[in-house]
């Protein structure tokens, strides 16, 4: 199959489930290849939970998730050493993070000790338990959620560090009219998701994994990509600019975008389609800055302002 063939049948196969959502499956499936962890942020019941689901089993891939609350531990994510009285001696019993899409849900409801406990996970694809090293399945990505953190009590803003290893921040937002209409008759008599298949192994993952890497940039749209980012870090209503990391991600997710349309190299366009999903989480805006414009807008202005290469493209 050609990179734009699996994209189709991964779109025709989540959309008997998740109605109306191209545009997410894309950056799902963009997030997938780059072995790039996902954060959504939307209303409760816009079908988060499914969306992850339908991804598992469109892949043939494990899936667990975790409802994080207050008093969910570190160990209750990574797992634990334990005695086993029958044997008399100690097991390890691996946690819900041993798997190939892990949702956590409500992240930001978990206390900053438990978010922590995500940060070997999501960077080294590994986990330490009680000093013992587990290396995770292939492909392993987190998709968490969070709902909109002013309309909630009891929750843990997730720290910078953490928010940084996010590949890509997606508002899921809710369906339109004619979508919500769909989705009450497609969901009348029964769970679509219970008769979804396979259309994807894991091997095909691998392989787009291994072949996304070969998409070109040429050096114009290099300079223009580290414009962009540097950009952030002179804007005067923002804190904290993108990272290094944050660099590679938007390289790496406009790779992924020439990729699934077929293409071999990057032009400045998937630089900015991609780049408010990718560095807006990121920014950490100053007070005035916050009070005025949020992440996006801050986004918007810059690739507004940041000239963009003529005839950039293709590279021998």
């Amino acid at each position: 199959m050609t990179n734009k063939e699996y994209i189709s049948k991964l779109k025709e196969n989540i959309s008997q489930v998740i109605i109306g959502k191209n545009e997410v499956v894309e950056l799902v499936l963009n997030s997938l290849i780059n072995n790039g962890h996902i954060l959504l942020e939307s209303v409760p019941g816009t079908g988060k939970t499914m969306l992850a689901k339908s991804f598992a089993k469109s892949i043939s891939g494990s899936f667990k998730r975790i409802q994080f609350t207050p008093d969910v531990l570190p160990s209750d994510v990574t797992g634990i050493q334990f005695f086993n009285p029958k044997e008399q001696e100690f097991q390890l019993r691996p946690g819900p993070v041993m798997t190939n899409i892990l949702l956590a849900d409500e992240i930001n409801r978990a206390t900053p000790r438990t978010q922590s406990s995500l940060l070997e996970v999501m960077e080294e694809r590994q986990v330490t338990i009680d000093g013992e090293t587990l290396k995770l399945p292939s492909p392993f990505i987190v998709i968490a959620t969070q709902n909109p953190i002013e309309s909630q009590q009891g929750t843990f803003p997730l720290p910078e560090a953490q928010m940084d290893r996010f590949f890509v921040q997606i508002d899921l937002g809710y369906p339109s009219f004619a979508e919500e209409k769909q989705i009450m008759q497609t969901y009348r008599q029964n769970n679509p998701i219970e008769e979804l298949g396979e259309v994807l192994s894991k091997e095909d993952i691998e392989y787009m994994q291994r072949e996304v890497q070969q998409v070109k940039l040429s050096d114009d749209v290099e300079d223009y990509l580290l414009r962009v980012i540097h950009a952030t870090r002179e804007h005067s209503d923002v804190e904290i600019g993108a990272s290094p990391r944050g660099t590679l991600a938007l390289m790496k997710a406009a790779q992924g975008r020439a990729y699934l349309d077929g293409r071999l190299y990057v032009t400045p366009e998937d630089i900015k389609y991609m780049a408010p999903f990718v560095i807006a989480h990121r920014l950490v805006l100053t007070m005035e800055g916050s009070l005025k414009k949020t992440n996006r807008q801050i986004i918007q202005e810059l690739l507004s302002s940041v000239s963009v290469p003529v005839e950039a493209g293709a590279v021998n």
